[in-house]
């Protein structure tokens, strides 16, 4: 069974101070039993189970939260005691009873939440010995707990002190390691700027170089060119210079024929020779009709793709072919 002791000063009289005790099983819910004591007299009293269901339905409030106020207004276990109060009265025939009621105050406005008809002891020495006693063996157990929780906040100091201890070692190992780490990092540091300064250095060199070998290309190239160009201009020079020899030469042929022509002097013998011409050329109109269907056929034969089986003409042949059917020049002259 669970017991609870708590100090009250009822409203209908301030000045004497009552002591409460409440013991239940289990749970307050199911029922409890009330002793009070003013240090001369004792009355007891229970409230069993149907009346706190009762107390709850009267007051259209939910058994569990009903509960919950029992407990704040009797164990005290919510700390806000102003909040309830207590009130006793003397009831009965002889004034052996006590109306004992508890309230809820809320602003202006108080509702009580039960009350229960305490009975007079005879023998209230042994009620107030056995709450006398009760008290002691809970002092008894807060101090025992208060010594372990003591011990126990002793030995967590000096885990404490010890973790500190550690945690100021590590601190200054890591500090040393943090300089000799500092000191490494420096000199290689250092030596990977001495090194980029010389890769730096060797980069710029090669661009250096591929940049000559670049506008060394470039003007090589340029002067190619120019060569080039300059060969060109000459062939062309060249040509203009032979294909205007033969018009020269042209002009210079038609005067003289026309001179010779055009001379009183020089007879003209181009009737007799058209007539020698005509006789002459008579039998050579077929050798001419050979020469057009030759030529019209190696025509076709060089359009056509060469087969392996039939051999081309020959280059020699041509030229004479046509040297053969080459006029005389005095004949071509007498045809102009």
């Amino acid at each position: 069974m669970e017991k609870k002791v708590v100090r009250i000063c009822p409203v209908s009289d301030p000045g004497t101070t009552y002591f409460l005790q409440i013991a239940w099983q289990k749970d307050l819910g199911a029922g409890f039993d009330v002793v009070l004591t003013d240090g001369l007299s004792a009355w007891t009293g229970k409230v069993p189970e149907e009346d706190i269901s009762k107390e709850a339905a009267d007051m259209e409030m939910e058994r569990e939260k009903y509960i919950g106020e029992l407990k704040k207004v009797l164990l005290f276990e919510g700390g806000l005691a102003d909040k309830y109060n207590f009130d006793i009265s003397k009831g009965g025939v002889d004034g052996e009873c006590l109306n004992f009621s508890y309230e809820k105050n809320l602003k202006d406005v108080s509702f009580r939440l039960g009350s229960l008809m305490l009975q007079k002891v005879s023998g209230p020495a042994e009620v107030i010995s056995e709450l006398i006693s009760y008290c002691l063996d809970c002092i008894k157990g807060l101090h025992s707990k208060n010594e372990h929780l003591q011990k126990e906040n002793e030995r967590l100091q000096s885990d404490l002190d010890d973790v500190q201890e550690q945690l100021q070692k590590c601190v200054e190992a890591k500090e040393e390691l943090e300089m000799e780490l500092y000191k490494r990092f420096i000199l290689v540091l250092n030596e990977k700027k001495a090194k980029i300064r010389s890769l730096q250095k060797s980069l710029k060199e090669a661009e250096e170089a591929v940049l000559e070998t670049t506008q060394a290309r470039d003007t090589m190239s340029t002067s190619e060119n120019k060569v080039e160009t300059e060969d060109y201009d000459g062939s062309t020079d060249d040509e203009s210079e032979n294909s205007t020899q033969p018009s020269t030469s042209a002009a210079v042929a038609k005067p003289r024929r026309d001179s010779l022509l055009g001379s009183p002097d020089i007879i003209d013998v181009a009737p007799s020779r058209k007539r020698r011409q005509r006789a002459r050329n008579v039998p050579r109109a077929e050798p001419k009709v050979a020469l057009y269907e030759s030529q019209t056929a190696a025509k076709k034969r060089a359009d056509s793709p060469p087969k392996s089986s039939e051999k081309q003409p020959s280059s020699k042949e041509m030229p004479s072919e046509s040297e053969k059917n080459t006029g005389d020049p005095e004949d071509l002259f007498d045809d102009i």
